[in-house]
């Protein structure tokens, strides 16, 4: 049986494989750069000499602890409380903000690190692709690599939701039957090719 094209398929011994044509490598890593410029950097690479326990706590106290001002980053970073959650219900704002921002202040520049880990993998994966004459190329996952995909497809898919304004109970039918000139179609079609993709990918595993 022959692969599907543009989609993850199961790689005998373990992993992941897909075939990519030249336009979608091309979107791919335009996409994933993008994701890179909006992540900015992570948390700095630690002395090699210095006391791991000075580090951590150094670590942690240079985190942000405000929500980020744009919708995508607080997709990418959202509060650890003050969610739907039975947990939070009942307990002061002021309160849950106060430890959503402690948290934040010790996990989000670690977070960001792996988010920037993630889109870095992709990258590097397409750039080693070589389409053949067909103008297209077949691109192994295997090790952790999948798992770098499935987390910088997932936080693809959550920056184009922002973009979109489409919530997670709705996503939005009517952005779903746009017309071909409306501005937004793109980004719509990448959000579900996306989904394809992180579906396929996650039945892999």
């Amino acid at each position: 049986m022959g692969r599907s094209a543009g989609m993850f398929e199961a790689l005998k011994g373990g992993g992941a494989v897909i075939t990519l044509d030249e336009i979608e490598i091309s979107i791919l890593r335009s996409l994933a750069v993008q994701l890179l410029e909006l992540i900015g950097p992570g948390a700095p690479e630690p002395d090699a000499d210095a006391d791991p326990l000075a580090v951590l706590f150094a670590e942690g106290s240079d985190g942000p602890t405000e929500r980020p001002a744009d919708p995508a980053l607080a997709r990418l970073f959202p509060d650890a409380y003050g969610g739907p959650g039975p947990e939070d219900q009942g307990v002061d704002p002021a309160e849950l903000a106060a430890r959503s921002a402690e948290f934040r202040r010790f996990t989000e520049n670690d977070l960001r690190t792996r988010k920037r880990e993630d889109a870095l993998a992709v990258v590097r994966s397409l750039d080693g692709l070589a389409p053949g004459e067909d103008e297209t190329a077949v691109l192994e996952l295997t090790g952790e690599l999948p798992l770098r995909w499935l987390g910088a497809l997932n936080d693809l898919r959550l920056t184009i939701a922002a973009r979109l304004e489409i919530t997670e109970d709705d996503e939005s039918a009517m952005l779903f039957r746009l017309p071909d000139d409306d501005p937004r179609k793109p980004m719509v079609m990448a959000y579900l090719w996306l989904g394809g993709l992180q579906e396929t990918l996650i039945e892999t595993l």
